[in-house]
This record gives C-alpha cells, sequence and structure tokens, in this order.
C-alpha cells in the first residue's frame, strides 16, 4: 500500500509542476484533464503526506522515551495519542484506495412497479414515490415524472422519474430491489394484515456518449395518451412506444404534450436501461461473492420489510431495524443509507485486505 501512495504522491506533484507551466495552457483541454487528475489525488495525497508526519513524531516519542528518564510519562501519554491518529489516517486512507464507483456523481431515473398485491401493491408504490421525492426535497435535488400509469385510487402501477443532485446516485443506489408492505389496507373490512410487495429499480443517468444504440434496432410508435378509463387527455398522437429490438425492451411515454418530449425522455429511460444491463453483466463477473452488488442488487430479492401495526422499517441485507416507520416514509432514509453505505465500504476493505 504505501508503494501505492508514494506512486500516488509522485503523480500528484509531477501534475502540480505541470499545470503551473505556462506552456501547458496552450492546449487548455489537456490542461483541463490534468487539472482534474490533480483534484482527485488532491485529497489522499494530503492524508498520506499528514500519515507520514504521524509516523516521524512517533519515531521522535519513542526516541525521547528511550533516553529522557524526566519526559519518560509524558512521552508516553503523546505516543498514545500518536498511535491512535496513525491508526484513525490508515483506515482513512484506506478508505480513499477503494475504488470509485464511476456512476456515484451522476443523476438518476429510478422505476417504481407495482408487485404482488393488486391496487394495496400500487398505493405502496406510490407511497415509495413519496418517500424518494421527499428524500430528494429534503437534499435539495430536483425531480421530474418521466412516465407513470397511475390507477384510480391513487395508486401507480408503474412510475418512471428522474432525481437530478450531486452525489444522487451514490446515496440512493442500493434501494434496487424488492420492497414489502405488511398494513391493512383502507379496503380491507375484517381488518386483516396483507403483505404486498413493489419493485424499485434505480439507474444511473447517461449520456449519448455512454451508450451506443443502433437506430434500426429501435422501433418507434406513436398514439393518443389516456387517462383513467381510456379517456383521452390528448387529441394528437403525441404518446410514444419505444421498442429496443434486440433486447425486448419496452419504454412508453405519454405524461408530456409533445412528441418530441416523449421520444426523448423515452429514449432516456432506454440508454440508462442498456447502460444497467450491460453494467450488471461486468459486476456479476466481478464481485459474485459480495451481499450488496454495488448499484444493481437481486431484482428478486427482498431487501426491505414496511411493517405498519409494529412502526417498523427491516433492511434484511444488513438486519437493520428501525422502529421509525413513519419518519422513513417521509423521507429520513440516511440513517438507513448511512449504514448501507458502511456495510460496503466494510465489505470491500476486506475484499481488498
Amino acid at each position: 500500500m504505501i508503494d501505492k501512495l508514494k506512486t500516488i504522491e509522485d503523480r500528484y506533484v509531477e501534475l502540480s509542476q505541470k499545470l503551473s507551466d505556462p506552456e501547458a495552457m496552450k492546449d487548455m483541454d489537456e490542461w483541463k484533464k490534468m487539472a482534474k487528475e490533480h483534484a482527485s489525488l488532491e485529497e489522499i495525497v494530503q492524508k498520506y503526506r499528514e500519515y507520514k508526519k504521524v509516523l516521524d513524531d512517533i519515531k521522535s516519542t519513542k526516541e525521547i522515551i528511550e533516553m529522557d528518564d524526566d519526559l519518560k510519562d509524558m512521552a508516553q501519554e503523546e505516543l498514545k495519542s500518536l498511535e491512535e491518529k496513525e491508526n484513525k489516517l490508515l483506515n482513512e486512507i484506506k478508505l480513499l484506495l477503494l475504488p470509485k464507483d464511476p456512476n456515484d456523481e451522476k443523476d438518476v431515473i429510478m422505476e417504481i412497479r407495482a408487485g404482488a398485491g393488486g391496487e394495496e401493491a400500487a398505493l405502496f408504490a406510490y407511497d415509495l414515490f413519496r418517500m424518494y421525492t421527499m428524500y430528494a426535497e429534503k437534499k435539495h435535488w430536483k425531480y421530474e415524472i418521466m412516465s407513470s400509469n397511475a390507477t384510480e385510487l391513487g395508486g401507480f402501477k408503474e412510475v418512471i422519474f428522474s432525481i437530478a443532485g450531486k452525489g444522487a446516485y451514490s446515496r440512493l443506489k442500493f434501494e434496487s430491489g424488492v420492497h414489502r408492505v405488511q398494513r391493512i389496507p383502507t379496503t380491507e373490512a375484517g381488518g386483516r394484515i396483507h403483505t404486498s410487495t413493489a419493485t424499485v429499480a434505480v439507474l444511473p443517468e447517461v449520456e449519448d456518449v455512454d451508450v451506443e444504440i443502433n437506430p434500426n434496432d429501435i422501433k418507434i410508435d406513436v398514439f393518443r395518451s389516456g387517462g383513467h378509463g381510456g379517456q383521452s387527455v390528448n387529441t394528437t398522437d403525441s404518446a410514444v412506444r419505444l421498442t429496443h429490438i434486440p433486447t425486448g425492451i419496452v419504454i412508453s411515454c405519454q405524461d408530456e404534450r409533445s412528441q418530441l418530449q416523449n421520444r426523448e425522455r423515452a429514449m432516456k429511460i432506454l440508454r440508462a436501461k442498456l447502460y444497467e444491463m450491460a453494467r450488471e453483466e461486468k459486476e456479476k463477473e466481478i464481485s459474485m461473492t459480495r451481499k450488496l452488488q454495488v448499484g444493481t442488487g437481486d431484482r428478486s430479492e427482498r431487501i426491505r420489510t414496511y411493517n405498519f401495526p409494529q412502526g417498523r422499517v427491516t433492511d434484511h441485507r444488513i438486519g437493520l431495524t428501525l422502529y421509525k416507520l413513519q419518519m422513513v416514509l417521509d423521507g429520513d432514509l440516511d440513517e438507513i443509507i448511512d449504514a448501507l453505505l458502511a456495510e460496503d465500504q466494510a465489505e470491500r476493505l476486506e475484499s481488498m485486505q
């Protein structure tokens, strides 16, 4: 690890010199590229230099203990403090050395689908949509519905929406999977507890350059938007259905009045889905043993239960139970997300060691 840190520091020094050279600024694209790399190395280099200073201080303190009896007790106290600082810095450096998920800073596209449970599952899908959008508001992120299929009782058979904000994907990537609710539906006359499910998918939003799509592989259909019960909400064929022939993925968008806007949204969702499919295959190859599949998760695996009678939320992947159901449903997700991120870091540190 020390050799790797020395290499990183040498590269940082090299970049510092190049960035201060007036000749380097003649090629601004290359200069910006170097500046970005320099900035990405700065934190770990600062920690490494702090770590080296602590090691020097430890060496000097040990020499004092051996040579000066008058200062021995004071030096031993100082040594204890320095060794604690050494361990703390070492752990921080290990975390900084972990490979970064290239998608962490990206915006996300979230897809929530009602699962088992009929209308109650659709209402639960709405509750999850509300939970994530309230979380986005708390983080001062922006969200926008891209496509939706609402029910007459106010639920969602399916809703696709984007969330834009710094680090959105890094915070939401472990939400993919099956979410389960246990509660008494308002339509249940006998007061029996029902179990329903909804599936959540979290996709990093990608640009055209991230995914190459052959136009010949896409079938485009346009149709008239419709409301509940087939009620027409638009007198023009503005709704768009894209079918990606090689994969069979079908995307429909009708929330906008413009056919062009619906088509752009559908293409954005398609790009995200194709990117995620490729990434999932890669993840399976390199991390078969990990419990938390970064950013993907097993879509068929139950990851979390929301139990209304007990007022609890349980994340089954890490065994975390919180008795603050309503707070979580109102968007207070940080405690759960922080625990998932900590578990993921611990797993990756263990595999690195």
